[in-house]
């Protein structure tokens, strides 16, 4: 695929199955991490895998917090935040990293670690894959954090669900690109 159809038809896919990306796939899924623009080329991101029964461990720490959040929560709305990481069978957990340095403010640091994830997605996308970006109230949770070992600097960027297309994709209306553009 180029780069070009990557860029115009790339789309969320909730819906997804094994089997989980091959080696070659998932490095190639890495390595576009690193084409994301970096000023002063920091890297200020890191990823966790989880996979296999990696994701039924993410998915107590996900209703740990849950709870803890909401000590009256019913049994089924618990069991949902258990089962989210088995939506893919393979998750990555895209993290800021900040870096201290004097002419790169934190905000451009999050922004890399931002369009390295986006970068991931369109790996994704190009080798026939789908994938699903999240975040939500889990990725900004000191539970989840502190239990995925994020330092007090660290930021969850997403959760980039990968696998199988099971299903549809999330399709994007049609946007008048003109109106989002204007010279100055």
């Amino acid at each position: 695929m180029d780069a070009l159809d990557a860029l115009h038809l790339r789309s969320s896919v909730p819906k997804l199955s094994g089997p989980a990306p091959s080696p070659e796939m998932l490095e190639n899924i890495y390595k576009a991490a690193f084409s994301a623009a970096d000023h002063a080329v920091l890297r200020p991101w890191r990823f966790l895998v989880v996979k296999g029964d990696s994701r039924k461990r993410l998915g107590k720490l996900f209703a740990k917090a849950g709870v803890a959040n909401d000590a009256s929560l019913e049994p089924t709305a618990i069991e949902k935040l258990r089962c989210k990481p088995l939506r893919a069978p393979l998750v990555l957990v895209c993290i800021s990293s900040f870096k201290p340095h004097p002419k790169v403010p934190e905000i451009e640091q999050d922004l890399s670690a931002g369009a390295a994830t986006q970068n991931m997605l369109l790996a994704a996308f190009a080798q026939g894959l789908g994938a699903m970006w999240r975040t939500g109230s889990l990725a900004y949770d000191p539970i989840v954090k502190n239990g995925l070992g994020l330092s007090n600097e660290e930021k969850i960027i997403g959760f980039l669900y990968i696998g199988t297309v099971d299903g549809g994709t999330k399709q994007l209306c049609e946007a008048d690109i003109q109106s989002f553009f204007q010279e100055w």
